[in-house]
């Protein structure tokens, strides 16, 4: 029997109901939020959340974000100290997740944590994950909705061509907005950069990049975000096998930002990767990009991306 399609659906009502009934009945569905599209179930449901390995043919060890409503939410699943009251202050909802001691009380399915005696949970801002949220009625373990290592998606059309069958129920409701992962923070480290930058965090904490001996949040594998084809980074001339994504004065086949603005390119980098990895080039170039700001995260991506 031929696979069938993921069914995609417009945000609203409708979508929404129809994406929570499949959850509470344990099933998986992607949605948006204001980073990437990510692959929801109830974190609560250690078989649901197996479906979502298995769906990403994702490493067992790669512990899993759970999406909330709110800090109170937040609280009946992770302890929280006195920096993390702070910074949650400042940046939830947002695009910031905590790495915190689990609530032993917490009913969080061990899968979703690794195994772990912490938990990396967040509340998004994004309407779409927030509904989905309120109408099914459970926390959200939610990976990026892509293949495991692949490029992440920032448009439903992304979810369908990585995941294919694989996702029974897409909630469209557009590109996102910041385009890379959420920002993780363990005490006052950063293992992975995003869109809530260091320096904005240091507004409220002396924070400071950091890498664990162990794999401790998402994203800390040595390769991830990877396009099928060979990366090159930090060019400015390409051969003739090579799709140039440009940036700044550095002109291209495509562009992450003709003006310069890291912030765009974060919008735009994994919707370029995909477009190159789509190409008829063999291989991808991309070219410098500033360490600054987002411009981090965007340079974290790809250095991931490239490795090999």
């Amino acid at each position: 029997m031929e696979a069938q399609p993921p069914v995609i659906r417009a945000f609203g009502d409708a979508g929404v109901a129809e994406a929570a009934a499949l959850i509470r009945a344990g099933g998986m569905v992607a949605v948006p939020t204001e980073t990437v599209y990510g692959l929801a179930a109830d974190a609560r449901d250690a078989q649901a959340v197996a479906g979502i390995y298995a769906a990403k043919g994702r490493p067992s060890f790669n512990p899993l974000i759970v999406h909330v409503a709110d800090i109170a939410a937040a609280e009946a699943i992770a302890t929280f100290d006195e920096d993390a009251r702070a910074v949650v202050a400042r940046f939830w909802p947002g695009p910031l997740t905590l790495v915190l001691p689990l609530r032993a009380d917490a009913g969080i399915a061990s899968l979703v944590t690794a195994g772990l005696d912490t938990v990396a949970i967040r509340v998004p801002a994004h309407r779409a994950m927030q509904a989905l949220i309120a109408a099914s009625g459970a926390p959200l373990a939610a990976p990026s909705a892509n293949a495991s290592n692949a490029i992440s998606p920032t448009c439903a059309a992304h979810v369908a061509a990585s995941l294919g069958s694989r996702v029974p129920l897409i909630i469209n409701d557009g590109a996102t907005v910041a385009g890379v992962e959420s920002t993780i923070l363990a005490g006052r480290t950063i293992l992975r950069p995003g869109p809530v930058t260091a320096e904005m965090l240091r507004d409220v904490l002396p924070v400071a990049p950091g890498r664990t001996a162990h794999v401790s949040a998402p994203g800390q594998l040595a390769t991830h975000y990877a396009p099928a084809k060979p990366l090159r980074l930090d060019a400015t001339q390409v051969s003739a096998d090579e799709w140039l994504i440009g940036f700044g004065a550095v002109a291209g086949d495509d562009t992450l930002s003709s003006r310069g603005d890291v912030v765009e390119a974060a919008a735009r980098l994994f919707d370029t990767l995909h477009r190159a990895d789509a190409s008829d080039r063999s291989r991808i170039a991309v070219a410098p990009v500033p360490e600054v700001g987002v411009g981090v995260a965007i340079n974290d991506r790809l250095r991931r991306a490239a490795h090999r």
